[in-house]
């Protein structure tokens, strides 16, 4: 396996691939890797040729310093978790080889960007699809894989590839989720005992939710009840719970008549300064 360090070498790997008629699937990453990213890197497998996996805290992404600072990064066991994946490269670059001086240009996304996450952190995904831009100039693939998790990141990247013809295939892979239910994420490594133990809220909101869709309840009611869940726990912190359109990303409210496309909720929730997200599909006769 080969660990590559700067956008040059990373380019010079892939140009040596493609050269050799082999292709290239990618599943970027910052790190902290659990079974949930060895999972897409599985799935890339299956799809292409050479796998590479990049590990890359991105400073762009945050909107707290704090947040940042925190994040987990332990990039030997990273690098050796990938060697035992069978991944051809890991692509680990520095912040400042990534953002040298001088650097100016951002990627701005559409309106895909606004709502849900994109109007609680302002500036993220600015600084997500900027970030994922300069990996794919990088690392060229055929195919990206991506956590549905992050379910309005994929869509906007989906967007990002198809407006600039990079002629990637964004594929999204279905959330991994531990034994009670809980989403795989990085940021579970910074809860505590107790907070990890009642994290389930999480999911169990999602599962509240889905019970009220199928006896057919109106979408007020669906994220009422999924709010209930989580505001039952003292540890818990809602943030937001909403319907939408997984095409539009726009939510859904109790006067929609009608969808463009399939529906799903996602939810935010912290656990002290933690904050969990998770999503799912969601089939309603309320709408």
């Amino acid at each position: 396996m080969h660990t590559l360090t700067t956008p040059d070498e990373m380019r010079a790997w892939s140009g040596r691939q493609r050269d050799a008629g082999l292709t290239i699937g990618f599943v970027p990453t910052m790190g902290a890797l659990h079974t949930g990213h060895l999972a897409l890197a599985a799935d890339a497998a299956r799809r292409s040729d050479r796998v590479v996996v990049s590990i890359f805290v991105n400073p762009l992404q945050f909107n707290e310093s704090a947040d940042f600072d925190s994040y987990p990064r332990p990039i030997d066991a990273d690098v050796e978790s990938c060697r035992q994946a069978g991944v051809a490269a890991v692509y680990a670059p520095t912040a400042a080889a990534m953002y040298p001086p001088g650097f100016q240009t951002r990627v701005v996304p559409g309106l895909l960007a606004d709502v849900m996450e994109g109007a609680m952190r302002p500036g993220h995904f600015e600084g997500v699809v900027t970030v994922v831009a300069k990996l794919f100039g990088a690392v060229r693939p055929d195919v990206a894989i991506f956590g549905q998790k992050d379910f309005q990141q994929l869509a906007i990247i989906r967007q990002m590839a198809a407006d600039l013809d990079l002629g990637i295939d964004i594929v999204g892979h279905p959330i991994v989720r531990d034994a009670d239910g809980l989403a795989q994420s990085s940021r579970n490594l910074r809860l505590n005992e107790t907070q990890r133990a009642r994290a389930i809220v999480v999911p169990h909101s999602l599962d509240a939710a889905t019970t009220a869709a199928n006896r057919g309840a109106a979408p007020s009611e669906i994220v009422a009840a999924a709010r209930s869940v989580v505001e039952a726990e003292p540890l818990a912190r809602h943030e937001y719970t909403t319907i939408f359109d997984a095409q539009t990303l726009q939510e859904i409210t109790d006067d929609d008549e009608h969808a463009v496309g399939p529906l799903r909720i996602a939810t935010a929730v912290w656990f002290g300064d933690v904050r969990l997200i998770d999503n799912c599909e969601l089939r309603t006769h309320g709408v």
